[in-house]
């Protein structure tokens, strides 16, 4: 079986299974273990943050972060399909009593101008003050999309000039930074709280990061303990951080190159599939303009031993390149993908030449 549902679906290798067993661990909550000591340093250098702490999920290091920024009747501004809205179960309103503000775009990023147009007049007493702003980057939503570096400062000054704090939703920031060639800090500093994943590119069984100045980080320690996120000798589960920040980084750029092949080859093969907006390790593929629902799509693949997963918009499915995903197995997916969806090696083969990407 060929699985590209998702970059979370790694395992950890045995190098990375190794470093688990030889770990020197600690009581973490007594901040006691030094290997988790050690990656929350590492970490907040490498976004550029003063302080860095380690939690089980993403999902808690955003909330945390959202925490952190916020007062209950605040209101947070993000895009439409970013995580903390998507997928976080409504932990904006349920951990922090926020009003949630979308934006809606094609590809995950926003401009200065949208976000100015939607942040409530601060003296009217009637409306919630908005009060923070998340970027995600990439965007999962918008096709693990990179927001360019200079976007990203141009949002984040808007967002100083109302008042806002500013969050990064990093969890595949290293993504970013690899396909931009840009060092991660250099997006990290521009933002006041940060967040970064270990289990999707870097391939590790669980765990993140929330990074800040060291005041706020002081609420966020306390936040994980409110939120349940403490732990005792996590440096088993932070030493395969740090064995991923060691030997996982560099090679997301092979991620990124199998996924570009993998555009290439089901646009040649006549799949409706715009390479251009390959930046990273996600392909979206709309099985829609192949007059098929996204059920019908995900059952046919998974018959010729190909797993995909729903995108965010419908009947449009996701590939997903990561760790375990060789070359050989593109050039595979390449033989088994349009034989599912069009019964042939070439749409063009049923229904002419083949179309124009888009």
């Amino acid at each position: 079986m060929i699985d590209l549902r998702s970059d979370t679906l790694t395992q950890p290798t045995q190098g990375m299974r190794r470093a688990i067993a030889d770990a020197v661990v600690g009581d973490e909550q007594k901040r006691e273990d030094p290997t988790v000591i050690a990656l929350e340093e590492r970490v907040a250098a490498l976004v550029g943050q003063e302080e860095a702490v380690f939690v089980p999920t993403a999902t808690m290091a955003n909330q945390i972060a959202l925490r952190a920024l916020t007062e209950p009747g605040d209101e947070v501004v993000a895009e439409a399909g970013a995580h903390i809205f998507r997928y976080e179960l409504g932990g904006p309103a349920v951990h922090s009593g926020l009003v949630m503000k979308a934006l809606v775009t094609e590809d995950g990023r926003f401009t200065k101008a949208q976000l100015r147009d939607v942040v409530n007049p601060p003296a009217d007493l009637h409306m919630a003050p908005t009060r923070v702003v998340c970027v995600e980057n990439t965007h999962n939503a918008g096709g693990g999309r990179v927001w360019p570096l200079a976007q990203v400062r141009e949002v984040t000054a808007e967002a100083r000039a109302h008042g806002l704090a500013a969050h990064l939703d990093g969890a595949r920031l290293l993504n970013a930074s690899v396909a931009a060639g840009i060092p991660a800090a250099e997006y990290g500093r521009e933002f006041d709280t940060v967040s970064l994943c270990l289990s999707k590119g870097l391939g590790c069984p669980l765990g993140a990061l929330v990074a800040g100045s060291r005041e706020r980080m002081a609420k966020g320690r306390r936040l994980k303990h409110l939120f349940g996120g403490a732990m005792r000798q996590a440096g088993i589960v932070a030493a395969a951080g740090s064995y991923a920040l060691d030997h996982h980084v560099e090679r997301l750029a092979d991620d990124h190159a199998n996924a570009r092949r993998l555009a290439e080859g089901l646009v040649e093969a006549g799949l409706p599939v715009d390479v251009e907006q390959v930046e990273t390790n996600f392909v979206l593929v709309d099985v829609g303009a192949l007059g098929l629902g996204a059920d019908d799509a995900v059952a046919r693949l998974r018959s010729v031993g190909v797993l995909l997963s729903f995108a965010a918009r419908r009947d449009v499915l996701r590939a997903v390149t990561h760790l375990d995903v060789s070359a050989d197995a593109v050039e595979e997916a390449l033989e088994r993908i349009p034989r599912a969806l069009t019964g042939s090696p070439r749409t063009a083969d049923l229904a002419g030449p083949a179309p124009t990407p888009y």
